[in-house]
């Protein structure tokens, strides 16, 4: 199995079980944006997004550079790509049971068999 950084994806899970962090993430994938702009579509202070952007920051998911008094937020998708590779073991996992299933369902049908 696909474990080889558990500390990297327990924080990656972690910013994204927040619905607020998997909407900024969304954001960032169009376009760099400034902290004011991730922080406009929530009813929220300045300094509550800034701490879901550490949190994000943290995990790996973004990265910030400060031109003046401005944040920029970016994308990071290196550890987005981790939790894909450890969700494709499971992706494999499930295509099989479902294959397997086909081939039992095909044989009863093949049969003239009940499913149940």
């Amino acid at each position: 199995m696909v474990e080889q950084n558990s500390e990297r994806l327990d924080s990656v899970f972690h910013a994204l079980a927040d619905p607020t962090r998997r909407e900024m993430i969304r954001q960032l994938a169009d376009r760099e944006r400034t902290v004011s702009e991730l922080a406009a579509p929530f009813d929220m202070s300045l300094a509550a997004a800034s701490k879901h952007i550490k949190v994000l920051e943290g995990a790996g998911l973004l990265s910030r550079t400060v031109r003046g008094r401005t944040h920029l937020c970016r994308l990071d998708a290196e550890s987005l790509a981790s939790v894909y590779e450890w969700i494709g073991f499971y992706e494999r996992f499930w295509t099989k049971q479902f294959d397997a299933l086909e081939r039992v369902l095909r044989e009863q049908d093949r049969k003239g068999g009940d499913a149940t």
